[in-house]
């Protein structure tokens, strides 16, 4: 069986400025790796942040994959609900 790995590409807000940026992402990475990319990006520190996906907030190990996020998905980088 032949696999072809994709990258995707999402929108990426900060859900406290209203700034947004676009990065684009491999299926194996993980949604903590978004959190710290994003959250280094924008001088945050990364584990007082989840991120949002409408209504579902996804965070730690598991891959954009396995999260359902999509190619186009808007991702919102919010402070996490249960402290950080």
């Amino acid at each position: 069986m032949l696999v072809i790995a994709m990258s995707l590409r999402v929108r990426v807000r900060n859900a406290e400025t209203g700034a947004s940026g676009e990065m684009e992402l491999e299926p194996e990475n993980t949604v903590e790796e978004i959190i710290e990319s994003a959250a280094g990006y924008w001088q945050k520190d990364a584990g007082a942040y989840v991120l949002r996906r409408g209504k579902s907030l996804l965070r730690g190990q598991e891959t954009i994959v396995e999260a359902g996020v999509g190619n186009g998905d808007g991702l919102e980088l919010i402070p996490d609900p249960e402290g950080g």
